[in-house]
């Protein structure tokens, strides 16, 4: 058995490790050809991510075999695809690289071959947009080939335990397709479940973000209401919290490609249907947890005021400006976006983030500065408050 995965960015790169781990041999298929280079000579580019150095430098170049051409996959039966897409600046998804991928991987594939998308995406998409490129770019028929869906449910830095441990969905465009997948997958994947469909296995995964998101938003604003009655929030949740109650912690807001756009996906399908009522409550918790950053904008100057200089004078440093501590990532970084809005203001603010250099932040338009060296320092992983001596 010989298993092509299609993208080998920071979900697609794990999976394709674990499955050569198992004992199959793997085409990892990315479109940066240095990162294939790298991974063929038996190194890591995700060095964050814990245990993969290790599954790279058995498997790299070996077992799993990257490469930029599609054509050196056209031998495998069993095709999993797992490229990103985002949402633009209205927050409608944008499906070009999927599209892309899709259509370059019909031209490859044959009768018989199974395809299996990973990418979170709209419910709906792998038996509508996916089928309908596929078929277009492959001149086969929807009969000829097996479609399924089965979400990527890991966690940036802990992927290749999640995906040993975690439960996983597999859920086919038909019966059939459901499940020839679910034997494929079963090879690779212990804790594996077939649903009854793949737009079934679209919305688990689309809820789950949703969960995440509605709950945090919650935490943020019963931090907030805290903060205005004098109730330590940390302690009220710490009882608060028990086998039919979880509060989560309370944040800058909510980044990374996942939590802040899964929620848009349905959103924007309601709004399409004129249905609008059927999202408020998404909408409404996108909207908080992205204003989070107005919230603590204001504490931060609020904590300036204490300070007994001129205002323009005060050194504000945030510590650390990814979305989630000890992974260098910045897409819908909230964190980032704070420390840009307080350099905005006029505010003399910088930033020290333990994964990056000087260079690193310099790259990103802002300055750095050592934490001892602020007047005010601000880490919006903890959301605690630190004054210079």
């Amino acid at each position: 058995m010989q298993i092509a995965i299609i993208g080998l960015g920071n979900a697609g790169l794990p999976l394709a490790a674990v499955v050569a781990d198992s004992g199959i041999d793997v085409v990892g298929v990315d479109i940066n050809e240095e990162r294939c280079n790298r991974i063929n000579r038996g190194d890591n580019p995700i060095p964050e991510e814990v245990g993969l150095d290790d599954l790279i430098k058995i498997h790299g170049g070996k077992r799993l075999v990257a490469t930029a051409k599609f054509e050196d996959a056209k031998g495998c039966k069993t095709f999993i695809v797992i490229v990103p897409v985002f949402v633009d600046a209205g927050y409608n998804p944008d499906f070009s690289i999927m599209k892309s991928a899709l259509l370059s991987l019909g031209k490859i594939l044959k009768k018989g071959d199974l395809v299996v998308l990973e990418t979170t995406f709209p419910p709906g998409t792998t038996e509508e947009m996916a089928e309908s490129l596929l078929t277009q770019s492959s001149g086969l028929s929807k009969s000829d080939f097996f479609l399924a869906y089965s979400p990527e449910r890991i966690m940036t830095g802990y992927s290749i335990s999640r995906l040993r441990e975690f439960p996983k969905v597999i859920g086919g465009r038909d019966e059939e397709s459901g499940i020839v997948a679910y034997q494929a997958y079963k090879k690779f994947i212990n804790n594996l479940h077939l649903v009854s469909s793949a737009r079934v296995a679209e919305m688990i995964k689309v809820m789950e973000g949703c969960y995440r998101d509605v709950n945090i938003a919650l935490a943020n604003e019963l931090f907030k209401i805290c903060q205005d009655l004098g109730v330590d929030f940390m302690e009220a949740r710490d009882k608060a919290n028990h086998q039919f109650c979880h509060i989560h912690l309370p944040s800058t807001g909510v980044g990374g490609h996942c939590i802040p756009v899964y929620p848009w996906f349905l959103i924007k399908e309601m709004e399409k249907r004129e249905h609008f009522s059927n999202c408020r409550l998404l909408r409404t918790s996108r909207e908080v947890n992205d204003e989070m950053i107005l919230y603590w904008a204001e504490k931060i100057l609020l904590q300036c005021l204490k300070i007994n200089k001129p205002l323009s004078s005060i050194k504000i440093c945030i510590k650390g400006i990814t979305f989630r501590a000890g992974v260098k990532e910045f897409y819908h970084s909230r964190n980032l976006a704070l420390a840009r809005m307080l350099v905005e203001k006029g505010l003399d603010a910088y930033v020290w983030d333990p994964l990056m250099s000087e260079q690193d932040v310099q790259n990103k338009g802002l300055r750095y500065l050592e934490p001892g060296k602020a007047d005010l320092l601000f880490d919006p992983f903890n959301l605690e408050f630190e004054y210079s001596n």
